[in-house]
């Protein structure tokens, strides 16, 4: 039987999320994404935990500028990373393939190499929650800085969206409104979409985080895993032309997205 994990929201700059995870009884926590460790070492102290091991999604500044400082306050801390990222992660100790199965301090999570935002990038799934980083946001997708539309549909249709409806999904920034205005957009009969803009609003206005939704819920409103949604491409059908596969559908959304 998998332990209990309590999961902490960390707001770090200006919109992204880290994430510290404890056990009950544990006084040894994992992070998510150690974006800056001023916030973290907050948490950290205001529970009075240490810190076991961090946990990076992906290489880019905003998700990993924390670990040498957090390295140096608990020496030993275990950092893990793509193995595709070796070099660009700070700090990496442990160097993870996709479907690798990690045990650290009680928490136990299986490694999905998601490429599409970065060519590195992994989720971490385990204990009925995905860790996603800016691979899948709420209701969106990160942009393709470094991967193929094709990479990003398979990440997000084939990997993660085989994944439990109930899985809890924490991305790493708060994007939703924005996100789902976007999506309300190119699919406007979408009731669901229309619903959930009217919570995450209610959320926002109340200063609280609109993380975590579920895999159903992305899969009911985010247009990046609705590409077979005759709505969508008849929205998309300028940019789309007479390829209609759904990568190219995918495509066609994130560039639609970028300029929106």
């Amino acid at each position: 039987m998998l332990a209990r994990v309590e999961v902490a929201i960390i707001p770090c700059f200006k919109d992204n999320y880290a994430y510290l995870l404890t056990t009950p009884g544990s006084r040894t926590a994992v992070v998510v994404d150690a974006s800056e460790a001023g916030p973290v070492l907050a948490a950290l102290e205001g529970r009075e935990l240490t810190l076991g091991a961090i946990l990076s999604t992906h290489h880019h500044p905003d998700h990993v500028g924390g670990n040498s400082a957090l390295a140096e306050r608990f020496p030993g801390v275990a950092i893990y990373g793509s193995a595709n990222d070796r070099g660009r992660i700070p700090g990496q100790t442990h160097f993870v393939a996709d479907g690798d199965v990690i045990d650290v301090h009680g928490f136990s999570f299986r490694c999905l190499l998601v490429p599409g935002h970065t060519l590195g990038a992994v989720a971490f799934f385990g204990h009925g929650a995905v860790f996603t980083g800016d691979t899948l946001f709420a209701a969106g997708c990160g942009r393709l800085f470094e991967g193929t539309p094709a990479m990003m549909y398979h990440s997000l249709n084939v990997v993660l969206g085989a994944l439990p409806p109930d899985t809890r999904v924490y991305c790493g920034h708060e994007y939703t409104a924005s996100n789902l205005r976007f999506a309300a957009h190119v699919e406007p009969t979408n009731h669901a979409v229309a619903e959930r803009a009217a919570r995450v609003a209610s959320l926002r206005e109340k200063g609280e985080p609109s993380v975590p939704s579920t895999l159903a819920e992305e899969r009911a409103t985010n247009p990046f895993m609705r590409c077979d949604s005759a709505e969508i491409i008849a929205h998309m059908a300028e940019r789309l032309g007479a390829t209609r596969t759904p990568e190219a559908v995918l495509g066609a959304i994130r560039a639609a997205k970028d300029a929106f």
